[in-house]
């Protein structure tokens, strides 16, 4: 028989560096999680994406255990680290920040396919282009056809 669902937390955590202050400790406290355990299991699971920005949803039980599944990271956050920019255009219709191809995109889009709520790789290519577009970045060249 399935264990009932309490609740469900979505955070974004550093890779191989979670710990208990602020943002993970009081979301996972709130629901009565035992902490350390998370951070041990995500810390452990995480080892080989250290440092990168990863998307987490944690599934609590009544019994206070969970599961949680890692995500890939954000389109916004691997743009940035495509063009090596701090953060996106303020005036992102006026004011341009950088550069990336339709090669680069695909690249992106076939990583995140899997968290992405699309079927083709042509549509998920559109998505992380108008992510780059909400940023301020320009996308070069010609929309591939396939």
């Amino acid at each position: 028989m399935a264990k009932e669902i309490v609740g469900l937390i979505k955070l974004q955590v550093r890779g191989g560096s979670a710990n208990p202050s602020p943002p993970v400790g009081p979301a996972l406290g709130a629901k009565g999680v035992n902490i350390m355990e998370f951070c041990k299991q995500f810390n452990a699971r995480t080892q080989d994406k250290q440092g990168k920005v990863l998307p987490v949803s944690i599934t609590v039980y009544v019994d206070k255990s969970f599961d949680f599944v890692i995500k890939t990271p954000p389109a916004a956050v691997q743009l940035l680290e495509l063009t090596k920019i701090k953060k996106g255009s303020p005036e992102s219709n006026r004011k341009k920040v950088g550069k990336v191809t339709w090669d680069q995109i695909k690249t992106i889009a076939e990583d995140k396919m899997v968290d992405l709520n699309c079927f083709t790789i042509n549509s998920a290519m559109k998505m992380v282009a108008g992510t780059a577009r909400s940023m301020g970045i320009t996308v070069t060249g010609d929309f591939p056809k396939s």
